[in-house]
């Protein structure tokens, strides 16, 4: 996948009208656009609440921002056979939780973009914010973390299905910020278990695949499942990804690529930093891998630029500030190493 570093989006955006955040997105990502969550219009929004509402027996609540199932009386009938007769409708994303994506349709309708971005919350991080009863998450409980990876699998097929009408090209990325909690006490959970999970989700999901990771985590375990484009927060954790030049190159020469979360999305460090600055830092990055025998027109041809994380924690101007740093300094990527639009 020839991305030539185009720019695009990772989560939220602060914005409590849809079409102005769609506005906005547009006229920085007209490459690959995305939808984004809109987590100031309530607690629906949230990346969590989003991909629970088909998941039997769980119950949002908005006023405490909680999800929790009681996993001694719930039906799964009514799921399981949506599920086995592959009924992706069932698992349609309701109007009221996705505005941002509803919007992004209807601004596109008629029109067929490169590329287009949506975003699944992973297993992981799911599974370890729904709560039973007795406050344990529920990914623990083998038939309802079965569950939970089978509704992921539905909607993100779905989802997929719906992107198509904007898009040959639809990308899928997984949002996996609890990655970061593997191999700690915080998270029971194995790196086989995190392999075959991530990989159960995006099993037969007719898209390009990628998982994004805020954090710092295992990059080779990561780099070990189905994905094709491992996102992460570049801004803060380049160092660690250049770690394992070998894991990286062979996931590249599969047709793997990356997106560096380059932009940060915090506001003391957008205001220290410029275009030039951002250049700065990913000429070092780049200069890092090289040093470790990388191909750079390869790194270089696979990569796509974000900002770090999403940018629903920010106002509006800090939001705007963050998306003018982006697509300034993919220009100046572009000039700096000769790279053309994305193909």
């Amino acid at each position: 996948m020839v991305w030539n570093c185009a720019a695009t989006g990772i989560g939220s955006f602060p914005h409590k009208d849809p079409k102005e955040a769609i506005d906005l997105m547009l006229s920085c990502m007209q490459e690959v656009p995305y939808w984004p969550q809109l987590p100031s219009l309530g607690f629906g929004e949230n990346m969590y609440a989003q991909f629970s509402t088909r998941l039997p027996g769980v119950k949002v609540d908005g006023r405490k921002k909680r999800l929790t199932v009681d996993l001694n009386d719930y039906d799964p009938e009514m799921f399981y056979t949506a599920v086995v007769s592959d009924d992706v409708e069932h698992f349609f994303h309701s109007k009221q939780n996705f505005r941002g994506l509803y919007t992004l349709l209807e601004a596109a309708k008629g029109k067929k973009f490169r590329a287009v971005k949506g975003q699944v919350t992973g297993p992981v991080s799911v599974g370890l914010q729904i709560l039973d009863l007795n406050g344990k998450p529920a990914i623990y409980d083998e038939a309802y973390g079965e569950i939970i990876r089978r509704n992921l699998n539905m909607q993100a097929k779905w989802q997929a299905k719906k992107l198509r009408e904007i898009s040959d090209r639809p990308m899928l990325f997984l949002d996996e910020p609890s990655l970061t909690l593997i191999g700690t006490p915080f998270a029971s959970i194995s790196q086989r278990q995190v392999v075959e999970w991530i990989n159960e989700v995006l099993d037969g999901v007719d898209a390009v695949k990628g998982l994004h990771c805020c954090g710092n985590t295992d990059w080779p375990l990561v780099l070990s499942t189905n994905i094709d484009v491992l996102s992460f927060d570049a801004y803060n954790y380049a160092h660690t990804v250049s770690l394992f030049p070998k894991e990286v190159t062979v996931f590249l020469e599969r047709g793997g690529s990356i997106a560096w979360g380059l932009i940060p999305n915090m506001e003391d460090q957008i205001a220290k930093e410029t275009v030039g600055t951002l250049l700065k830092r990913f000429e070092d990055y780049m200069d890092m891998l090289f040093r470790k025998g990388m191909d750079l027109d390869l790194i270089l041809e696979r990569s796509l630029i974000t900002p770090q994380c999403g940018l629903g924690g920010l106002d509006v101007p800090n939001a705007e500030r963050v998306l003018e740093l982006l697509n300034g300094t993919v220009e100046a990527i572009r000039q700096r190493y000769r790279l053309g639009n994305m193909s």
